[in-house]
């Protein structure tokens, strides 16, 4: 990755982020410059600036993975940028690497020391190559920023900016066993801005900007006041009492601190980011009226991935849901899937995301961020023995696991991720190279817990998150839900052995088809002797999720499936059509339900406003999906519980099933090379519109309720097939418009025949 240049870091520890500064001369006798690339990565975050301009757009570079074996690199084309005679600044901070992480206040955690590598290859008209970079020669000073820390904030001081500052040395360090590599997946960038809609003061007389959405990122400043005076400004995502609500952020200060210079200013604190709606500022020159004139604006960050799912329909409290789950998406994939981007948290639980790919893959092109993550996983798992820690990267192993989430060990839904989320991406993509790179991690991860399943065939041994606030679950205990944790983890062993087998078939694996199978058919017969009471025809841990598992995982057979899905409908009716539900139930259940002829059923728990239901957020002005079903309560008070966030992407994943259910269009095949187009419209919603940019082109679905009839308008690029299906219409269509109208009763719609 690099040729010459090493990694330097300043000799003495610097007073705030430090700025490592090499200076550079083109061999002019060579003639013009054909393209110049500059490639760099640090211990740390880095921001590098060329001649006086940011080389980049790119923020929060190179972000975080699993530092131990794998950092990335960026590379920017800086042609444009170069001088004769050139000066790059590389300004090094905390980020992941040196700063807070975790609940647990530690600092340092893979090393105490911020360094930087960078590289110029510099291409000439007569062939000539010059590369220049990093090393000894190298000096460091200090910069703008006194402080930063991701979950703290940052401290600009504008009176440095411009004033000549003492150099320092710096020298070269040791990389030890890190491999610098490119990106995969995409950079984080701006990738927009919001204007505040209401500035006011609050009960306290606290100046608060809201900005009418929960983003992730920061507040842009630009003002002028006196010299050394300070703005301050504290972020939160709700206000409680009309004052902003800082509890749930736990010990994160998610404060920045802004130094004026005296004359005109602007601020962006790009070595931190924030999730919030509410901003308290306090400091600014002429306060609140000087505020509504202008000046502040919101940053929103996030990996730069390319939108291609969309939703709309006749319900516009459905779509609020729809762009919440848009809106976390975007302020949880920065870098990585977190789980959270506010707390004193924000890791990569690989839970959440094993429950969200495949809605992730609907909304955005996620190849390559998944498939970036997904080194740091299979790098993790290798160090872990074939297990699949709680979180990657794994912080956790330095810093400790609480009590109540051990013994340390492969679990259910958060290691079947090395699964789950490769098979998501091959099915949004066509694309086998993520199963190709992951196909001996599913293997390692099989065969552990294989070890782990008891004599009896179910993996009843070690802990379980099971599932995971579950609403009837205590605010302090997110893990006493109703559903048999044996049972959720035997179904989700079952889902990934058979997921397992379907990819040795795409990648050519007939090695190890007999051992997958095996461990399939054994998985499913354990299950069905323990959990199966075909006598009473009923499961025997009689809950939802329970059911929903069942039902979508594969684990009864067509009689079963009539039952358990009936059973279904009428424990969703029993609780009034509101969520009974947590993290490992909630993605399936719509689909349990509407796939055993329980479409209206499963209408009116979708389109409940009641907590707790999707939309009851909604209802209580949420721009983004909560991670507990009242994380707010309905009197505007905040769950008492210690684990609350605002924004979770993970009960987000119905969003999936709105564009492949409800919407009507699904992949039969990977890639969307062959679809199933065939709507369930529900009670409450008159018509529906979904799309998606696929490998092969845009396909458009719309449906509209008539009086007695749905009519239907498909766009189907050419190479592809689909299967319609929607009343009494079956047949196969391929490239262009296709337009329908069925007269259909709604027991006739609800009946869809899959391919």
């Amino acid at each position: 990755m690099f040729t010459t240049s090493r990694l330097i870091a300043p000799s003495t520890a610097p007073d705030g982020a430090p700025t490592l500064v090499g200076d550079f001369s083109l061999e002019s006798e060579r003639g013009a410059v054909v393209r110049a690339v500059l490639r760099y990565s640090a211990l740390g975050l880095v921001d590098a600036v060329l001649n006086g301009a940011p080389v980049s757009e790119d923020v929060l570079t190179p972000g975080w993975s699993s530092y131990e074996w794998r950092v990335r690199v960026a590379e920017a084309d800086v042609t444009r940028l170069l001088a004769p005679r050139s000066t790059l600044e590389l300004t090094l901070g905390n980020g992941w690497y040196r700063g807070g992480l975790t609940w647990t206040g530690s600092t340092g955690v893979y090393g105490d020391r911020l360094a930087a590598i960078a590289e110029l290859t510099v291409e000439y008209a007569d062939g000539h190559v010059q590369v220049w970079g990093t090393d000894a020669t190298w000096s460091a000073r200090v910069g703008e920023t006194l402080s930063d820390d991701l979950y703290n904030g940052q401290t600009i001081d504008a009176r440095r900016r411009g004033v000549a500052a003492d150099s320092g040395p710096v020298e070269e360090i040791d990389a030890g066993e890190i491999g610098f590599e490119s990106y995969v997946g995409p950079p984080v960038a701006r990738v927009g801005m919001l204007e505040p809609v209401r500035v006011f003061a609050s009960p306290s007389g606290r100046v608060i900007v809201d900005f009418g959405e929960n983003i992730v990122g920061w507040v842009r400043a630009e003002l002028a006041g006196a010299r050394g005076e300070t703005v301050t400004i504290r972020h939160s995502e709700v206000l409680e009492h009309g004052e902003i609500a800082v509890r749930p952020l736990r010990s994160a200060q998610a404060t920045d601190r802004f130094i004026l210079s005296g004359g005109h200013d602007v601020f962006e604190p790009t070595f931190t980011f924030h999730g919030f709606r509410y901003a308290e500022v306090d400091g600014w020159p002429g306060g609140l009226e000087a505020i509504r004139r202008g000046g502040i604006r919101a940053v929103r960050i996030s990996s730069r991935m390319r939108r291609i799912g969309r939703f709309s329909s006749s319900e516009p409290l459905l779509n609020r849901l729809h762009e919440n789950v848009v809106s976390s998406t975007l302020g949880n994939f920065v870098g990585l899937p977190t789980d959270c981007p506010q707390r004193d948290e924000r890791l990569g639980w690989t839970g959440d995301i094993a429950v969200f790919a495949a809605t992730s893959a609907r909304l955005f092109d996620v190849e390559g961020f998944l498939r970036d993550w997904l080194r740091d996983v299979l790098l993790e798992q290798e160090h872990h023995g074939g297990i699949v820690p709680y979180v990657v990267p794994d912080v956790l192993k330095y810093v400790g696991v609480p009590e109540d989430i051990t013994p340390v060990d492969s679990t259910a839904i958060w290691s079947d991720a090395i699964v789950w989320v490769p098979w998501a991406v091959w099915m949004a993509t066509g694309d086998d190279r993520v199963l190709r790179e992951t196909f001996d991690g599913m293997l390692a991860h099989l065969r552990h817990v294989a070890e782990l399943v008891s004599e009896s065939g179910l993996w009843d041994r070690g802990f379980q998150f099971g599932d995971w606030l579950d609403p009837d679950a205590p605010p302090e205990d997110p893990a006493a839900a109703k559903a048999d944790r044996a049972l959720v983890a035997t179904a989700c062993l079952y889902r990934s052995a058979s997921l397992a087998r379907e990819a040795a078939d795409v990648i050519g694996r007939s090695d190890v088809v007999g051992e997958l199978e095996s461990l399939r058919d054994r998985t499913r017969a354990a299950f069905g002797r323990s959990y199966v009471d075909v006598g009473n025809r009923r499961l025997r841990n009689d809950v939802e999720t329970s059911y929903a598992l069942a039902i979508v995982f594969g684990l009864l057979d067509e009689e079963e499936r009539t039952w358990a899905g009936a059973r279904l409908a009428e424990l969703v009716e029993s609780s009034g059509h509101r969520i009974s539900t947590g993290f490992a139930g909630t993605p399936y259940i719509l689909d349990a339900l509407s796939s055993t002829g329980h479409i209206a059923t499963a209408g009116r728990l979708l389109l409940q406003r009641e907590c707790p239901s999707w939309l009851y957020p909604v209802t209580m002005g949420a721009t983004t999906v909560w991670e507990r079903w009242d994380s707010m309560l309905p009197d505007g008070s905040i769950n008492p519980g210690e684990m609350t966030s605002f924004n979770h992407y993970a009960l987000g994943a119905v969003a999936d099933w709105m564009h492949r259910v409800l919407g009507g269009l699904e992949p039969t095949q990977a890639g969307y090379a062959r679809v199933l187009i065939a709507p369930q419209p529900i009670d409450g919603v008159d018509h529906v519109s979904t799309s998606i940019d696929t490998p092969h082109g845009e396909i458009a679905v719309s449906w509209r309720r008539m009086a007695d009839s749905v009519e239907l308008d498909a766009t189907v690029p050419e190479g592809i097939v689909a299967d319609i299906r929607m009343g009494e219409i079956e047949l196969e269509v391929r490239g262009g418009r296709h337009s329908f109208t069925a007269q259909v009763s709604p027991s006739a719609l609800s009946r869809v025949r899959q391919i």
